[in-house]
């Protein structure tokens, strides 16, 4: 199914509620959320079912014992994975950061962490890098901002990525 624009925004504001509702349920804990990187109009297909399994089970082995609440959404957006830790922000988000960074495909997951406030925790303030691009070594936001590689291009490295890792399954 192709996604337009404002099925998309839709989904981001229906995420930012979601989250609020959460954050609201567990003031005293921290928050976090994952969704797959899949640049194009088709965000719901065997490659990122296959990414987001793979995110979801790296995220509850290597925060085992310390989640408190988990919800799932399989939407045809996107896949969303809620999870409250009793792990503090910056420990929750350093976890997040190893995981992203040393999961084969870790590179398609993007784990947030809120503050108090719902703002995302920045990777640099625990201690990492700015994400790197899939295609180059400019930073992520660079090449997305300048639209610096063609939705092909990166879906080539993405299926690549993907059919590297089945493999070795």
């Amino acid at each position: 199914m192709e996604i337009t624009l404002d099925l998309l925004l839709a989904s981001r504001d229906r995420r930012v509620a979601m989250q609020q509702k959460l954050r609201e349920t567990y003031p005293n804990l921290t928050l976090v959320c994952l969704t797959v990187i899949m640049p194009g109009n088709v965000k719901r297909n065997l490659s990122s079912l296959i990414t987001a399994n793979a995110a979801t089970t790296s995220l509850i082995n290597r925060f085992d014992g310390k989640i408190t609440d988990i919800k799932i959404n399989d939407l045809p957006t996107g896949y969303e994975l809620y999870m409250v830790t009793s792990l503090s922000r910056n420990d929750a988000k350093a976890l997040a950061c190893d995981i992203e960074d040393t999961h084969p495909l870790g590179r398609l997951f993007d784990i947030d962490v809120f503050d108090a406030n719902g703002i995302p925790i920045k990777r640099e303030s625990v201690g990492y890098a700015p994400r790197k691009c899939l295609l180059c070594d400019n930073e992520s936001r660079y090449c997305m901002r300048n639209r610096s590689h063609t939705p092909q291009q990166l879906m080539e490295k993405i299926n690549s990525m993907i059919e590297a890792y089945v493999q070795q399954l």
